[in-house]
């Protein structure tokens, strides 16, 4: 059995991983993350507390158990808060990155990275694999950045680009847009969507799937995986105040400009998934398909 190495495993898409593995017959999970594990599960898994921003703990974890493959998910994600503190956003965006290929290429694990449809501004989605990075912002940056130094190692390697992931978090007191959206709706809290950033949001169950299949497959290279629907981010609010029956007159439609937020961010991605399709059997879920996924996990 494959030992997988996932880390960040107590957020939202770390614990999709895990909570994966642990239903497959050929992986076994190794979780790491800072603090105490937040993943209940019936079955027993390997949990490591430690932070991959330190080199020698992260060295540790990775000599102990000698994974075969590691899926490195830990990111500051927060837009603003990477542009107005660069360092630290490099400190976790880009800083673990050069400690995993170092050990990839002294283990021989196959890392995956997960990355973002922000290393693109947005001007000419939707995007393939090999078409140019230009990112807007500095979260944007980091994360090429952290692709840059995986693509120049000499370790096996693979980055998986994602955009708006959606979906129930196994971790209750987690949210996401979709999340977000329903609860304010559902609290009469009128909120601004933006109606000029274009996406095609992914199921976190989608891609986590995606991710462990190139764990198994061991295949190579950078893989764009999303939906193949494009909204205004603003159509996804509406879709999931339709399908919960919530007042769509709290959705108050807004212009990138007309937010607190001052810093770019491209307006019209989306990714062309032909690459994934073919190699991985990628199939993805529709809005609506991961709109009755968390109905079903969460409400019934």
């Amino acid at each position: 059995m494959k030992k997988i190495l996932v880390t960040g495993s107590n957020g939202f898409i770390g614990q999709e991983l895990v909570n994966q593995i642990l239903l497959r017959q050929d992986m076994n999970p190794i979780a790491l993350s800072r603090g105490d594990n937040r993943i209940q599960h019936e079955k027993e898994f390997i949990y490591q507390s430690a932070d991959v921003c330190d080199e020698e703990a992260l060295k540790s974890v990775i000599e102990e158990y000698k994974p075969d493959t590691v899926i490195h998910t830990v990111a500051l994600a927060n837009v603003d808060q990477c542009e107005a503190d660069p360092a630290e956003c490099n400190r976790i965006n880009v800083t673990p990155v050069q400690h995993l290929t170092r050990m990839a290429e002294q283990f021989g694990f196959h890392l995956i990275y997960l990355s973002t449809d922000f290393i693109f501004d947005g001007l000419n989605g939707p995007y393939k694999e090999e078409d140019e990075a230009r990112p807007l912002n500095h979260y944007g940056a980091s994360k090429y950045e952290a692709e840059r130094i995986i693509q120049q190692s000499n370790s096996l390697w693979s980055i998986v680009r994602t955009i708006l992931v959606y979906g129930a978090p196994r971790d209750r007191n987690r949210s996401n847009f979709v999340l977000w959206v329903k609860k304010s709706l559902e609290n009469k809290q009128e909120i601004q969507v933006v109606t000029d950033h274009f996406r095609m949001p992914t199921l976190v169950d989608d891609l986590a799937e995606a991710c462990l299949t190139i764990a198994a497959k061991r295949v190579t290279g950078i893989y764009h995986i999303s939906s193949e629907e494009l909204f205004s981010v603003y159509e996804i609010a509406q879709e999931v105040a339709d399908f919960w029956n919530l007042d769509k007159s709290l959705l108050r439609p807004a212009k990138s400009t007309e937010l607190a937020s001052k810093v770019e961010r491209p307006s019209y991605t989306g990714f062309n998934i032909d690459k994934a399709k073919e190699d991985l059997a990628f199939s993805p879920s529709s809005l609506k398909e991961g709109l009755e996924k968390i109905d079903h996990a969460f409400f019934r």
